[in-house]
């Protein structure tokens, strides 16, 4: 048991090492803040696709094809458990600052988290039930996401962003049994594995624009990390565990939802007008107090496996 909580911790450390060195470019000035969104560009518009496609270049069978469906249906408890429980807290908080503390107390980040913490933890099995828990949590964002902060939920921008795009190109090769083209694959898997160095630094970097002592002053932030990062991923475990799914599906989802609240809060705090200021906070602190909780969750699934 030590010695499988010290090799999951370690997976777990390598990626936040990753994120000091963008936090630590960032604070030396050598990665300006102008250069992140076209970071940011890069790896939701390349490298994400990349993965997908990636992800379904595997022999198609049944039980693939299960364990697709069934990922979708565990998304769906976490989501069906998480918002009505989230929409009973900050009821005393401004309608601005309320509904970016829900969403952030539920929205996970699968993108540039979760799934890099996956393949370390889990390794390349878990690639196919990521990539399917990343559509979900992308069209759950689009549609029941909107609704809490406060905006209208878009059918175009819910199924043509980049990452369900290549998930649609990656099944349909799945379906149609078609493999790419050697150099073709090369290119498109040498990309994908961008996405965990690349998504990492960015994450430092924007944590080197935080307040980190401001974080710890207001209280309710501390209740979107509490859920966020420990009562919604707990519930979800034990909700799972009766259902005997295949141990990767169930492993994956769990881990993913335990990552820290999404990056796409503070866009989507912006973009309707609601508490930017909040939001940034709590992505920030759950994404320093996830250096306590993760590797939690990351030993408990791994001794699923």
């Amino acid at each position: 048991m030590l010695q499988n909580m010290l090799s999951v911790s370690g997976d777990v450390a390598t990626l936040f090492l990753m994120m000091a060195v963008g936090f630590l470019l960032r604070k030396i000035k050598k990665l300006p803040s102008e250069v992140l969104p076209a970071i940011t560009f890069l790896l939701l518009y390349v490298v994400t696709p990349c993965l997908m496609v990636n992800a379904m270049q595997v022999e198609r069978s049944a039980e693939l094809l299960s364990q697709m469906g069934v990922t979708a249906a565990a998304g769906a408890v976490y989501f069906a458990a998480a918002i009505p429980v989230a929409l009973l807290f900050y009821r005393k908080k401004e309608p601005e600052t309320r509904s970016v503390l829900r969403f952030g107390s539920v929205y996970m980040n699968n993108a540039f988290m979760g799934i890099p913490l996956a393949a370390a933890v889990l390794g390349p099995e878990s690639a196919l039930p990521a990539s399917v828990m990343l559509v979900f949590v992308g069209v759950m964002q689009w549609t029941a996401g909107i609704a809490i902060v406060g905006g209208r939920p878009s059918l175009k921008k819910t199924f043509l962003n980049p990452g369900i795009i290549g998930f649609a190109v990656g099944i349909a090769l799945f379906s149609l049994k078609i493999t790419l083209p050697r150099p073709i694959a090369a290119a498109s898997s040498n990309l994908a594995s961008m996405n965990t160095p690349l998504a990492m630094v960015v994450i430092g970097a924007q944590m080197a624009d935080a307040d980190i002592l401001g974080l710890f002053r207001e209280k309710s932030l501390y209740l979107a990390a509490l859920l966020k990062l420990v009562v919604f991923p707990g519930a979800l475990a034990l909700l799972l565990l009766p259902l005997s799914l295949p141990p990767i599906v169930y492993a994956t989802v769990v881990l993913l939802c335990a990552t820290p609240t999404a990056a796409i809060t503070s866009m989507f705090a912006q973009m309707f007008g609601r508490d930017t200021e909040c939001s940034s906070r709590v992505v920030s602190l759950t994404t320093l107090c996830s250096i306590v909780t993760l590797p939690v969750f990351a030993v408990l699934v791994r001794g699923w496996l």
